[in-house]
């Protein structure tokens, strides 16, 4: 019996993802058609024997639960949301749940960052895991994948015995260069982790009871990579798979438009139905360069032109001769006749006026840099201007006819009244 644990943060957490997270939590956010943290959900289930998922997460119940019990009523298996009431850490939301995490004795346990997506190997890193168990060795194996030297600073660096994969050093985000094996936030882990945990936990509260402080963080935070992982590289119990599979995590919004195209392609081998087949649709449809995804609620005019790469929501609405690519257009917006949109995020209900023309920058990983990931910049660059990025608008805008948005970031229930450049609208 198996249990997987999707560690799914909180309102407090992906900052950089706003305005999308604005009105949606992130894990929801639409990916391909379906909602961030299902992918991972559906990765899971490939697992045979796998029996319950619990989210972990401090998001309000009323935003995660239905979302769980619709994925437990679609799925035919147990997921439960376990709503922490403070932030106590990847490994300390762990340790407060370890009882229903360790009800029915499972054998191992799956833990994936719910930022991650990836084609998830879990079958094959269960087995590499199962084969370290045969010498009650094994607490923890990790799906590690390379990454260039300059990017590896940015991720938990991993240094393995080649012959045994076991993990000999672990640094989180290092100030220097240790390996380009990263840290894919995705493990197996016996149930014995939690007596490792407990070890910490109990030392961090002799800490506070003789007086220190911790900061910030309140008792019980313990990040599982610093104060589990790290101590453990070395002691013969952990290990590191490393895996040529596509992964990616998804921090900010243009890694989205990375992360949709990615899983677009996944569907045509995995699931074919959710990409749209102009062959096996009735009357007259519009011009597809795959891969796209359309709602069967959406209304796309005969003459629009969709693709590569977009995904199109629930109720959308799309206009004569418009042209799409590259893109997420979320549910209830509207596109007018003729209007353009390349490299975008147009926002729920919100509105793009005839002639418009929506345009960002494409964020994609440098193509001539082996295992090169996506970078994940920051907003505004060191001189204090906005990096060029994809354009984004947040629910309920509304874009003029015959205006041009570039490379823009637009705040939810705008009404705009001119063309914007580089700007943030707030």
């Amino acid at each position: 019996m198996l249990k997987a644990v999707i560690l799914i943060g909180g309102p407090q957490k992906g900052t950089r993802f706003r305005p999308l997270s604005l009105d949606i939590p992130k894990p929801l956010f639409p990916v391909a058609g379906l909602p961030l943290v299902q992918h991972l959900i559906e990765a899971c289930l490939a697992i045979e024997g796998l029996k319950e998922i619990l989210l972990i997460g401090f998001y309000s119940s009323s935003q995660i639960q239905p979302f769980a019990n619709e994925m437990q009523h679609q799925y035919n298996v147990t997921i439960k949301y376990l709503q922490e009431f403070i932030a106590l850490g990847t490994a300390g939301g762990l340790y407060h749940f370890r009882d229903q995490i360790r009800f029915g004795n499972p054998e191992a346990f799956f833990v994936i960052n719910g930022d991650v997506c990836s084609d998830f190997p879990l079958a094959e890193l269960y087995t590499f895991h199962k084969e370290q168990m045969v010498n009650e060795k094994a607490l923890v194996t990790i799906m590690g994948t390379e990454a260039t030297r300059h990017q590896s600073l940015n991720y938990g660096c991993i240094v393995t015995n080649k012959e045994t994969n076991e993990v000999t050093h672990y640094v989180e985000k290092p100030s220097s260069y240790v390996s380009t094996l990263i840290n894919c936030g995705v493990y197996v882990f016996s149930p014995e982790i939690f007596q490792t945990i407990g070890a910490v936990n109990l030392k961090q509260q002799e800490h506070y009871r003789n007086g220190y402080s911790n900061g910030t963080k309140e008792a019980g935070y313990i990040q599982l990579e610093q104060e589990i992982l790290a101590p453990l590289a070395g002691s013969g119990q952990i290990f590191a798979l490393p895996v040529t599979n596509w992964w990616s995590q998804l921090k900010t919004a243009g890694s989205a438009i990375y992360a949709n195209r990615h899983y677009l392609q996944l569907y045509k081998t995995k699931h074919p139905e959710r990409l749209y087949n102009s062959s096996g649709a009735g009357g007259e449809t519009c011009m597809i360069y795959p891969d796209v995804h359309i709602d069967r609620t959406a209304h796309i005019h005969p003459s629009a032109v969709l693709g590569p790469n977009v995904s199109i929501g629930p109720g959308v609405t799309i206009g004569a001769g418009v042209r799409i690519r590259e893109s997420i257009v979320l549910s209830d917006a509207t596109i007018e006749d003729h209007s353009l949109v390349l490299h975008s995020i147009i926002g729920r209900g919100s509105h793009v006026g005839r002639w418009a023309r929506v345009e960002g920058t494409p964020s994609d990983p440098d193509p001539n840099k082996p295992f090169a990931k996506m970078e994940n910049r920051p907003l505004f660059n060191k001189d204090g201007r906005l990096n060029p990025s994809i354009t984004i608008l947040g629910c309920s805008v509304s874009v003029p006819a015959e205006t041009i948005l570039l490379n823009s970031v637009v705040l939810p229930n705008k009404e705009l009244s001119r063309s914007i450049k580089n700007e943030i609208i707030l």
